[in-house]
């Protein structure tokens, strides 16, 4: 169990750990093992498509804070997106993440050319994760992850994502037996 932040960030983490369910969060291990992967591969660069109240945000931020990366995150409810930005100020994370608000595959048509993306953190409509993937697909750097969530739990969903990502001889993938299942693909070529 990772125990490095703060009181407050704790604090935080803990209260949204309650509302899990209510706001479709990742699981706590889910969110402590990409925390660790961001880590580990000094990920600079990350986009998180589906914000909800900020849970993975904030395990994601924090990760990115000691690469020295930046984490763009995607909601699409301007409800969720104001909670969560209060929970990434309380957490001391504003200038680590930005929120965009709006349309996920809009907001992903409209990156750059040139914009490379080391992470990818996949929770939001679970039957746009392959059009997701189709629009980011350019933009991930040999070596990047995409990771996406509930590809057990929503299988059926999900599966057009997996079938692609599968057949694309540029990615290997995996998909791993935590909460709600995590797919974790690296682009090797």
């Amino acid at each position: 169990m990772i125990k490095r932040f703060d009181e407050k960030t704790q604090q935080i983490l803990t209260e949204l750990e309650q509302t899990q369910k209510q706001f479709w969060n990742i699981a706590r291990v889910s969110a402590e093992f990409m925390y660790i992967l961001i880590k580990a591969e000094n990920i600079q660069n990350a986009i998180e498509v589906g914000t909800s109240n900020g849970y993975s945000g904030i395990w994601l931020g924090k990760a990115l804070q000691e690469t020295g990366g930046h984490l763009t995150t995607i909601e699409y409810w301007e409800k969720r997106l104001s909670v969560a930005r209060e929970n990434f100020k309380q957490c001391g994370l504003e200038d680590t993440i930005t929120p965009r608000q709006g349309d996920a595959c809009e907001i992903l048509n409209s990156l750059p050319d040139d914009f490379k993306i080391d992470f990818v953190f996949i929770d939001a409509n679970k039957r746009e994760y392959v059009k997701y993937f189709d629009i980011l697909n350019p933009h991930i750097r040999v070596g990047g992850y995409i990771a996406c969530d509930n590809v057990l739990s929503h299988k059926e969903k999900c599966q057009p994502f997996i079938d692609a990502i599968n057949a694309n001889s540029d990615y290997e993938n995996v998909v791993l037996a935590l909460p709600a299942g995590l797919s974790l693909a690296r682009r090797i070529k």
